[in-house]
């Protein structure tokens, strides 16, 4: 995790604080009753702590992805075999590129950035997966310094999203109340809504304010080291509802 990928160098992060996100991290997804399941560590990986990347997850089944960055092309094939033990259905990329954090599952479709880590071989393909489990997908395109389409922006509710001033401008959630992350605190706009409470990084105070003037009930976790190796709340788990997987 140390060596993990960076987009810019901000010194490297300390494991010991590493691993103390996580497990605060895994405290929290607990505290708001969902249960946890752990995979054994993939040491030759140090961006597979970033499990939301390689694969896509639905009650109705679920997608393996093929990852832009070539150093995290092994981390889909290990996590295979697992989700074959959870799900009947395990649909797997064909063509192209596209990483988990590029995809937001909204209440009637599913969006899909454009980026670095997902081209447009990929996203189309995706679309296509995405049909065989019943889901509507559409291809929107992101700003050139946004990492993936989720480091700016996070669904809140059906009705809600959090996200940079920069993405809100692009117009791609029209329709949508939106909620914009205060000036210096970008990096807030990746949030995890679980159940009754909405996870966010305890360094942007501001932003939490805005969020439970708002009537959000959030739950504010130390990010610092992860976001030394450019990730978010939604970056480490896989999530689904329960249901006929």
């Amino acid at each position: 995790m140390v060596g993990g990928l960076r987009a810019e160098d901000r010194g490297d992060p300390t494991y010991d604080g590493i691993c103390a996100e996580h497990d605060a991290y895994m405290a929290a997804l607990r505290s708001a009753d969902v249960e946890v399941t752990v995979l054994p560590a993939l040491e030759a990986c140090p961006d597979s702590i970033f499990i939301e990347d390689p694969a896509l997850l639905f009650t109705e089944g679920a997608i393996l992805l093929r990852q832009g960055a070539p150093s995290r092309a092994a981390e889909a094939k290990a996590l295979t075999p697992a989700l074959r033990e959870l799900f009947d259905v395990v649909i797997e990329l064909p063509s192209g590129f596209a990483d988990g954090g590029d995809v937001l599952v909204m209440p009637e479709r599913v969006l899909i950035g454009l980026s670095d880590r997902t081209d447009r071989a990929g996203a189309e393909a995706l679309v296509g997966c995405l049909a065989e489990l019943g889901r509507e997908a559409a291809i929107v395109e992101t700003p050139d310094e946004v990492l993936h389409l989720k480091t700016a922006c996070s669904l809140l509710d059906e009705e809600t999203l959090l996200c940079t001033p920069g993405l809100a401008a692009t117009g791609i959630f029209d329709g949508f109340r939106i909620v914009e992350t205060a000036d210096g605190e970008a990096a807030a706009a990746n949030a995890l809504r679980v159940n009754d409470v909405v996870v966010a990084g305890a360094g942007f105070p501001r932003t939490i304010e805005r969020l439970e003037a708002l009537g959000f009930a959030v739950v504010p976790i130390e990010t610092q080291e992860i976001g030394k190796i450019d990730a978010g709340l939604s970056c480490m788990p896989l999530r689904w509802f329960g249901g006929s997987a």
